[in-house]
């Protein structure tokens, strides 16, 4: 089932152009979109969202930092090795380990702590990063599973650091950060 999904989205988008070079495009450029989007969060989000980009950021690590972790163990070679004469790469890629995808469990990381604080801007960043996930499938270089396992992995790393004891250490980050935002010198309304 991994595979057929795998195969029927890659060779579905590999044999049409018009959809081709769009996902093309958003995997270029889908690290800096959310690293901007971080970023616009913190300096324009008011208290929120300072808050909201410094537990992004923070989800961000340790689910990566996991997922260094379970890649070195599952070790997982990525479709376009494991199936060279069927899986088309449509990026260029290291063949290193395919599970689970680093970008979807950034991205999921990120969305998820961003959507916690701001609901309207995180449900925003979670289509982008549902959309960066099924990118990333039909581009060939990684399994449904490996986008799934990543998602998971991201949003159970920024519903950890939700946790009260864990949210008060980012919360008191972002608002020793946030003096350098916009906003800062005038008070927040409610």
């Amino acid at each position: 089932m991994n595979y057929a999904l795998l195969h029927a989205l890659n060779g579905f988008v590999a044999h049409r152009d018009a959809i081709e070079d769009p996902v093309e495009l958003y995997m270029a450029a889908s690290q800096a979109l959310f690293a901007g989007l971080v970023v616009a969060v913190f300096l324009f989000g008011g208290r929120r969202g300072a808050r909201g980009a410094v537990a992004a950021l923070a989800s961000a690590g340790l689910a990566l930092a996991v997922g260094v972790l379970i890649a070195h163990v599952v070790n997982e070679p990525r479709p376009f090795v494991a199936h060279p004469n069927s899986v088309h790469a449509l990026i260029a890629h290291k063949p290193d380990a395919s599970f689970p995808s680093d970008h979807a469990t950034a991205a999921f990381a990120i969305a998820t702590a961003i959507w916690l604080r701001l609901r309207g801007v995180g449900a925003i960043v979670l289509v982008l990063a549902a959309a960066l996930a099924v990118g990333r499938v039909a581009a060939g270089v990684h399994y449904p599973l490996d986008v799934a396992a990543g998602a998971a992995l991201g949003t159970g790393a920024a519903v950890l650091l939700w946790w009260a004891p864990l949210r008060r250490v980012t919360d008191g980050v972002a608002d020793r950060l946030s003096t350098i935002a916009p906003w800062h010198a005038r008070p927040e309304r409610s």
